[in-house]
Parts: structure tokens; C-alpha cells; sequence
């Protein structure tokens, strides 16, 4: 029920009615989250258990099915399994007594969404799961319901008030549902021992596509890598970075190490009247930290962002093989 006393705002006057309305829904959603939290510290655990054990050890794929928010929310949960490791696509409930029910092989388990478990829709797909013995696995509020007693395994979702004013627009249990799915999904990930290279081979587009590449893949290499070697006079190392344009250049060994690295920062703290004719040697910042051309992106972002710095020099067996400029990543859409 709504407060009758308004909230008050942290700075001026009462809160405005639509955010009072977006506040309840939040903390009835919350609450059915809360319920099934602990759910799953019951009873509720051992099944989601059991689920997890089919779904890991089935041959075939997982095919999720649902109607009306039921079926959207079984798109997005069939789209994480995918996406995590676990084959999945979905299949709607009403098409699959039109011929969709050939999208599903005996290795296969179905995994059946249903709020009340009584959609007159579902009765094909529960038939032919019985006739071919596929496994399924039914989630819903009612294990007493046609699906839930169809069912091999039954998660059932505590029963929780929508957010709905009038508890009947599937919000709440919509949200449960996408969350148990989220949480299968993970569980199947973890227990695979699902890697970030996994992950990227699943994911090469956008900018999470852009995060799960590697450094090889933004280092510039090459006659584009600002460097010189030791002994070099100043003048020629400040040549060379404005010639790269990276606002650094590395200094190696004559078995080209890194051994040190010039950046602007170290030009203006070391600004003298002999600073062009000193040695890279006594301006240069020793033992610069590199990075190995196989280290995911994401990681590298880590070193920049811990270490507080914009250039990375790459190496190999110990030898540069090129260098990362922060400004790369920035462009590339992965900073």
C-alpha cells in the first residue's frame, strides 16, 4: 500500500509520486529475490542441485520453452546459457505442436518456464518429452501443477506478491525467474571451469567482444615502436617520440630488452639546460613494466588503471615486440 507520509528528498522537498511507485516496485521485486535466496538455502538447494547435474551432463543441448513473460524470459536465460558455455536456444510453447518439436533430440533437456504450470499450451511439448524420455525440468510457483507433476525435476520458485498495484502483471515473478536462470547459468559456468578465453570465443563483438582480445591485437609493432638504445643522447630519444607520436619511447639493450622507458612526465621532471645532450640512461624510468602479447585486454586495462600509467611496452622471450598506448584502447572502444 502506498505510505500515506511522503518520503522526503536528501536535498529539497518531497519525493515526486512516480519515484515513490518506482521505489515499492524495487522493494517488492527485492523481497521475491530475497524469498528465493532462501529458498535455496532450503530445500529448494537440492533440487537446483539435481538441475544443474542434468543440465551438465546431458549429451545434447538445453532447450528452454515458455509462453507470454514466461517465454521472453526463457529467450534471455536460453541466450546466457549459450553464451556461458551451456548450448541452449529456445523453443516457444505454442509452436512446438507445429512442428518445432523436431528441434528436439533425445539428448536434449527441456526446460519448461511457467508461472501457474498450467498453460493448456504446454501439454505437447509435455507429451513428447514423456514419449522420447527427454529430461525435463519445470520452473514455476506450483509444483502440484499439470507441469510440475509432468516434470523430472521441479525448481520451485517461492510464491511472492507482483509489484503490480493489483498483484497481477508478471513483474516480480518474471524477475525471479530471469534471477534462477542467471544463477543456473553460473553455476553450469563454474562448475565447467568456463575461462574468459571461452568467453571471448562467444562474444567477439561490441565491446565486450573488444575486452576479451588481446594484447597482440592493439600493440602497434614494428617501425611504429618509439625506441633507442641505451646511450642514446636525449635529443635523438625526443626526435624519436615525436616522429611516433606516443608520448614515450622505450630504451633496450643491445639484445633488445627493455630496459628502460621516456615518457613526457619524465621530459618535465628532469627539465634542465643540458637535458638534450644528457644520456637516456640518467632520464630514462628503469625497469618499465611490460606485458606479454597474450594477455587479455581486460587485464591490461587492470595494469594501466592499477599502476596509473598509459603506455605498456609488450615483449616476448624478453625482447620488445611492440607497445600499447592507452589512447589505442580508448579508440578501439575498449577503455
Amino acid at each position: 500500500m502506498p505510505s500515506s507520509k511522503p518520503l522526503m528528498t536528501a536535498s529539497s522537498g518531497p519525493i515526486p509520486d512516480s519515484v515513490e511507485s518506482a521505489l515499492r516496485t524495487l522493494e517488492t521485486e527485492s523481497g521475491g529475490i530475497n524469498a528465493l535466496a532462501a529458498a535455496l538455502r532450503g530445500p529448494l538447494g537440492e533440487t537446483f542441485a539435481k538441475a544443474v547435474d542434468l543440465i551438465r551432463n546431458a549429451k545434447g543441448r538445453v532447450i528452454v520453452t515458455g509462453l507470454g513473460k514466461s517465454g521472453h524470459m526463457g529467450r534471455k536465460i536460453a541466450a546466457t546459457l549459450a553464451s556461458t558455455g551451456t548450448p541452449a536456444f529456445f523453443v516457444h510453447a505454442a509452436e512446438a505442436g507445429h512442428g518445432d518439436l523436431g528441434m528436439i533430440t533425445a539428448d536434449d533437456v527441456i526446460m519448461a518456464l511457467s508461472w501457474s504450470g498450467e498453460q493448456p499450451e504446454m501439454k505437447n511439448l509435455v507429451n513428447y518429452s514423456a514419449r522420447f524420455a527427454i529430461p525435463m525440468i519445470a520452473v514455476t510457483s506450483n509444483a502440484s501443477s499439470s507441469l510440475g507433476q509432468a516434470a523430472d525435476i521441479v525448481i520451485e520458485l517461492p510464491k511472492a506478491r507482483e509489484a503490480c498495484p493489483h498483484n497481477l502483471a508478471p513483474t516480480t515473478s518474471t524477475l525471479m525467474q530471469a534471477a534462477i536462470g542467471d544463477a543456473l547459468a553460473i553455476a553450469l559456468l563454474e562448475s565447467r571451469g568456463f575461462t574468459a578465453l571461452e568467453f571471448a570465443h562467444f562474444h567477439p563483438g561490441g565491446k565486450l567482444g573488444a575486452m576479451l582480445k588481446f594484447v597482440r591485437d592493439y600493440m602497434r609493432t614494428g617501425a611504429e615502436i618509439p625506441v633507442k638504445p641505451e646511450g642514446t643522447e636525449m635529443s635523438e630519444a625526443v626526435v624519436e617520440m615525436s616522429a611516433k607520436g606516443l608520448g614515450c619511447v622505450c630504451i633496450v639493450n643491445d639484445a633488445g630488452e627493455a630496459v628502460g622507458i621516456i615518457t613526457d612526465g619524465d621530459l618535465r621532471r628532469n627539465m634542465r639546460p643540458d637535458l638534450l645532450t644528457a644520456s637516456v640512461d640518467d632520464i630514462m624510468t628503469k625497469q618499465p613494466k611490460t606485458v606479454p602479447p597474450s594477455m587479455l585486454a581486460t587485464e591490461m586495462i587492470e595494469v594501466l588503471n592499477t599502476r596509473k600509467i598509459t603506455t605498456l611496452v609488450v615483449t616476448e622471450a624478453g625482447k620488445v615486440v611492440g607497445i600499447v598506448h592507452l589512447h589505442d584502447l580508448l579508440r578501439a572502444g575498449v577503455a
